[in-house]
């Protein structure tokens, strides 16, 4: 199940317009840093803002279905059983996958009043760029926050997060094996139980 360590993944930004001159990997690198500064600034202008807590939660959603690569990390996360399933088995579980996402992510924006972000340097990472973060709430202890942005669709999108050196795709990936290996790897088992999660959360 999707828990609440993917309420991080709530992101937003836009690529920048990259420098005449300048190699792939650099102009890679710079939109990526972009992408998630203004990933900061977003969602703070949101989770910050006088809005009501329904446009809050609105906002949040439209940021993570712009943003967030979400059809390739349901595919990671399923890992080799994303072979294994039937083509409307994978439509229905990626659209459950995206469901209970959004719900976690928008169903907690108020934990999230007060948040800030401070944008470190940016790494390339074989073919994506890491960029570090610390995520700043009242009353917690500073949290150190990598996120991985991909360019493989044109455009950057957020691939994972990695809090506190955790990664959180490969954390609910490795949730999803446990649970498919206690259900005879039974993928529908699977999908039976994050619609009954997302019914939960409705």
């Amino acid at each position: 199940m999707l828990t609440r360590r993917t309420l991080i993944l709530a992101t937003a930004g836009l690529a920048a317009v990259p420098l005449a001159g300048r190699p792939a990997a650099a102009d890679a690198t710079d939109q990526a840093l972009a992408f998630i500064d203004k990933l900061g600034r977003d969602l703070t202008a949101i989770v910050n803002g006088p809005a009501t807590l329904k446009d809050k939660q609105a906002g949040l959603e439209k940021i993570v279905d712009r943003d967030v690569d979400v059809v390739e990390v349901a595919r990671f996360c399923l890992g080799r059983f994303w072979r294994s399933a039937t083509p409307a088995q994978q439509r229905e579980y990626t659209e459950l996958f995206h469901k209970v996402l959004v719900n976690n992510i928008t169903g907690k924006v108020g934990e999230y009043q007060g948040v800030s972000f401070i944008i470190g340097r940016p790494q390339t990472r074989d073919d994506v760029v890491a960029v570090s973060s610390t995520v700043i709430r009242p009353g917690n202890a500073p949290n150190k926050v990598d996120w991985l942005v991909s360019m493989s669709t044109g455009g950057p999108k957020i691939i994972d997060v990695i809090a506190e050196g955790t990664s959180l795709r490969l954390t609910q990936r490795s949730d999803y094996s446990a649970y498919l290996a206690r259900n005879n790897n039974n993928v529908q088992a699977l999908i039976d139980a994050m619609r009954q999660q997302a019914n939960q959360q409705s």
